[in-house]
């Protein structure tokens, strides 16, 4: 038997900062640009009730761990639930099991800081936030942690949400924080524009984005769906978390691809590739840059070993135990 530790979404709550997760979740970026294996999500559909159950996983070798996540979302609770299993990568042995809601948004955050900290403006101090959620809260304290802002503008839809999410913004990070009454007023002259929605349409005009932007977009992974217009993609030089996840889920860009502005060449490189210097970043002031996040094993895993260091190093979790092949594979 094998001791595994299993780790509760309290635990895991407030364990690490946004620094320790966007650095994690950098280096896991790093080896996969090196040659880690990664591949995009899986997903599943359900019509009765309407549901989908969702995996993805990645192996990093040179911080010794493998997993992913698997998680459900709708059917007949109309709720989510994120398990996130993860291994030792020489021994192949479970470490730990997660219930991985509450670090989600930390680590969804994080990779938005990661290519924000590759792409932007070395000097980027205003950003345009569009979404007012749990993600959108993720990227924003990801992004705070790479970047000097001094100026964040706030656009979702409800005028309540907007409005209590940048006042508790506001008194969290040094950086100004106010909700605005349009994603345009929010976009127009921002260094950096960050989409954190469900929308299926694009959420802002490419044409309002000033030389020198970096986008991050994280809230679509459906063909047919896009937070950003094929203008956006056009003017951008183009970084998936994925290369492949672009041709096969990113909504923005098959669009792109589909009104014929742009085709598969226009696919700069992955961002792991950036991180590792294996492909240039920017290259100029001028240049609009997009990070297309639409969520992988990458920065699931490098989290998810970070919290389990964490974990016991402060003696939390509980462990059960996992039986290997060679002693329950028996068909007795």
């Amino acid at each position: 038997m094998t001791a595994t530790l299993f780790l509760t979404s309290d635990e895991v709550s407030g364990l690490a900062t946004p620094v320790e997760y966007v650095d994690a979740v950098r280096e896991g970026y790093r080896q996969r640009g090196e040659g880690a294996p990664a591949e995009p999500r899986t997903k599943l559909f359900n019509r009765e009730p309407p549901g989908m159950l969702t995996s993805y996983a990645a192996v990093l070798p040179e911080t010794g761990a493998m997993g992913g996540y698997m998680y459900s979302a709708g059917f007949g609770a109309e709720d989510a639930w994120f398990m996130t299993p993860l291994f030792d990568a020489e021994s192949g042995e479970p470490l730990a099991l997660l219930d991985g809601a509450s670090m989600n948004p930390f680590k969804t955050g994080a990779a938005g800081g990661v290519a924000i900290d590759a792409l932007a403006r070395d000097d980027a101090s205003t950003l345009a936030l569009i979404g007012s959620g749990a993600q959108a809260r993720g990227q924003l304290r990801a992004a705070a942690t790479v970047r000097d802002l001094d100026t964040v503008w706030v656009y979702s839809p409800t005028k309540e949400s907007r409005e209590s999410f940048a006042g508790e913004m506001d008194r969290t990070l040094d950086a100004s924080v106010a909700a605005v009454a349009s994603s345009a007023a929010a976009v127009e002259g921002a260094d950096i524009v960050v989409t954190a929605t469900t929308a299926a349409e694009p959420v802002f005009d490419g044409d309002l984005l000033e030389p020198g932007t970096h986008v991050t977009a994280m809230g679509q992974y459906h063909p047919e769906k896009r937070e950003l217009d094929e203008t956006t993609i056009e003017r951008a030089t183009y970084v998936p978390d994925l290369r492949e996840r672009a041709t096969m889920d990113a909504g923005s860009f098959l669009a792109a691809v589909e009104a014929g502005v742009v085709d598969e060449d226009h696919i700069h490189a992955e961002l792991g590739e950036v991180v590792a210097g294996v492909a240039a970043g920017r290259e100029d002031d001028e240049e609009i840059t997009v990070f297309d996040s639409g969520g992988t094993g990458i920065e699931t895993v490098a989290a998810a070993h970070m919290l389990y260091e964490k974990a016991r190093e402060e003696g939390l979790g509980t462990t059960i135990d996992f039986s290997p092949a060679s002693e329950s594979l028996t068909g007795e």
